[in-house]
């Protein structure tokens, strides 16, 4: 076998790994929307995303975690996309648009019973005190991550410049706000303008409306 015939099968089973996490993740929150929290169980997911409970258990350690991971892995495709974005565009546009690409395909609204219905159903999955504490540490791991990201980018170093890391807490906060804001909301809400506006408002400064 070539190197690179090797480094292709690395990179297809990679593929395949990250296939099957998104999948699980995916099948939890969505059985979750649909039949409440509490009456989903593992084998319920692993049916739903066709595989067995032994490959959950590979994955994800409760249901609390492969919920959290959807959050995890959005934010380290955020990261990767701001690095694979010109320098030459200014950081908060390219985080902006980093970040609004990631939100665009679940971006919805409140309008409507069915659609306010929804909202209801993940701020109650989201409030979960388990699901609460995975995502707490799905926001540490992500934040970690973003900041590389933004050192990488600015040509700073996140072991000895706070900027990098403020830059992600920032990221993290504003995405935070909006997603919550937007489960909230009385009236129709779209994230992605939303979104948009905390972005350049934190890059002029915060100043007051």
């Amino acid at each position: 076998m070539t190197t690179g015939e090797h480094d292709g099968q690395v990179g297809l089973r990679e593929r395949k790994k990250r296939e099957t996490r998104a999948a699980l993740s995916q099948a939890t929150l969505r059985l979750s929307l649909e039949r409440g929290w509490g009456n989903v169980s593992v084998e319920d997911i692993a049916a739903a995303a066709n595989v067995s409970v032994r490959t959950f258990r590979n994955y994800f350690s409760s249901k609390a975690e492969a919920v959290a991971a959807t959050h995890l892995d959005r934010m380290l495709r955020i990261g990767d996309a701001l690095c694979a974005r010109p320098r030459s565009k200014p950081l908060w546009e390219a985080v902006a648009n980093a970040v609004i690409a990631q939100f665009a395909a679940g971006d919805s609204t409140a309008d409507g019973p069915s659609g306010r219905q929804r909202m209801n159903r993940i701020w109650l999955v989201l409030n979960d005190p388990e699901v609460q504490g995975e995502t707490l540490k799905a926001n540490a791991a992500a934040q970690v991550a973003l900041a590389e990201a933004v050192a990488r980018r600015t040509g700073t170093d996140v072991s000895s410049d706070v900027y990098p890391k403020l830059v992600a807490a920032a990221v993290g906060a504003a995405i935070t706000t909006v997603t919550e804001h937007c489960l909230r909301a009385e009236g129709p809400a779209e994230m992605g303008p939303l979104l948009r506006d905390a972005f350049e408002q934190l890059a002029a400064g915060l100043p007051i409306p």
